[in-house]
């Protein structure tokens, strides 16, 4: 298939900027992926979409507030967004402008209180950079660092938790995994109390989720690997609802890759942890998943793609037709989409 297979027309107008007031009163529609029926209610709605017996499968994974705003020893500005721990105080990070931040160069963050230096230059334009700080790491880029927000958001976030899910645990993603941006306690909790049972995994999303397909044949691009985790408790409970019956429903692109990545033939899961780059694009046969909750994706993205696997690409193209003519809110801080 091809790239442009996947090219929707959108307003920039419709790129929602900042999240909604409260969460769950996000659009919410719905898509029967086997007669391309679309339907329109809110995420307040979504337990009367689900049954007694189903499993909702969500990426607890936390947002890093990876973005550190520095300086050089000369007084330059500079930006590093980290994106790989690589141990030993070394991540593998994004820095702006590049020619400040050369192997061997310095930078300060928060009057001193960390600095780092260039180990290397590695490809792709990527560094190897070594902080050094007092204390714990991850209590520090707590107080200096920044979200790092998607490329199409320009406005500041308010409120930093706004980019985080409310069950959010695992520290560890450059990104968040949206689709459960939209989830409030009390709606987790009517949801549990239809009899559904909420099961968390964990997968680390990296700033490659952003990345654009450059080849026009899709089979020839590249996916970007991802750190995933599956208990063994969430194994057993998911292996309890297929063979009892229910569906598993993933929240989240994120939570569909990590269960695909696990699953045997029969549709079984294992506990497990290591690193994901599986790319599902049309043609795939999925094992695990019956339904998904998700974002509204960017045209020719590897997240479309995965959608129109599962729902048909024209299918998919035809309710985001509809999703532009009614308005929705699209991509991170935007509406949602049930597909069952």
């Amino acid at each position: 298939m091809k790239r442009s297979d996947f090219y929707y027309e959108l307003p920039e107008e419709l790129i929602a900027q900042t999240p909604i007031e409260r969460r769950d009163t996000s659009r919410l529609m719905l898509l029967d992926r086997a007669t391309g029926e679309v339907g329109h209610r809110h995420f307040y709605d979504l337990p009367d979409e689900l049954r007694a017996g189903d499993c909702l499968v969500m990426n607890d994974s936390r947002v890093l507030p990876a973005r550190l705003l520095g300086h050089v020893p000369t007084g330059g500005a500079v930006e590093v967004l980290l994106l790989n721990d690589k141990g030993g105080d070394v991540w593998e990070c994004l820095v702006r402008p590049g020619k400040k931040m050369r192997a061997g160069a310095a930078a300060s963050f928060g009057n001193g209180e960390l600095t780092c230096r260039v180990v290397d230059e590695i490809e792709g334009g990527n560094r190897l950079i070594k902080f050094d700080y007092q204390g714990i790491f991850l209590e520090v880029l707590e107080r200096l660092g920044k979200m790092p927000l998607p490329p199409y958001i320009h406005e500041e976030l308010q409120d930093a938790e706004r980019y985080q899910t409310v069950y959010s645990r695992a520290l560890g993603s450059a990104a968040a995994p949206t689709a459960g941006l939209h989830f409030t306690p009390e709606l987790l909790q009517k949801i549990e109390q239809k009899g559904v049972r909420l099961v968390y995994l964990t997968l680390h999303v990296g700033l490659g989720t952003f990345r654009p397909v450059k080849e026009e044949d899709i089979e020839a691009h590249e996916m970007h690997s991802e750190f995933c985790t599956v208990s063994q408790a969430a194994a057993d409970a998911i292996n309890e609802t297929k063979a009892a019956g229910g569906r598993v429903v993933c929240v989240g692109t994120t939570s569909c890759r990590t269960l695909e990545t696990v699953a045997d033939g029969q549709g079984r899961v294992k506990a497990w942890s290591g690193w994901t780059d599986i790319f599902i694009y049309p043609g795939y046969r999925f094992k695990c998943m019956d339904a998904i909750v998700t974002n509204f994706h960017l045209p020719e993205s590897t997240l479309i793609m995965l959608i129109s696997a599962f729902a048909g690409r024209e299918h998919v193209l035809d309710a985001y037709a509809e999703a532009v003519r009614e308005r929705y809110r699209f991509f991170s801080f935007g509406d949602a989409m049930f597909i069952r």
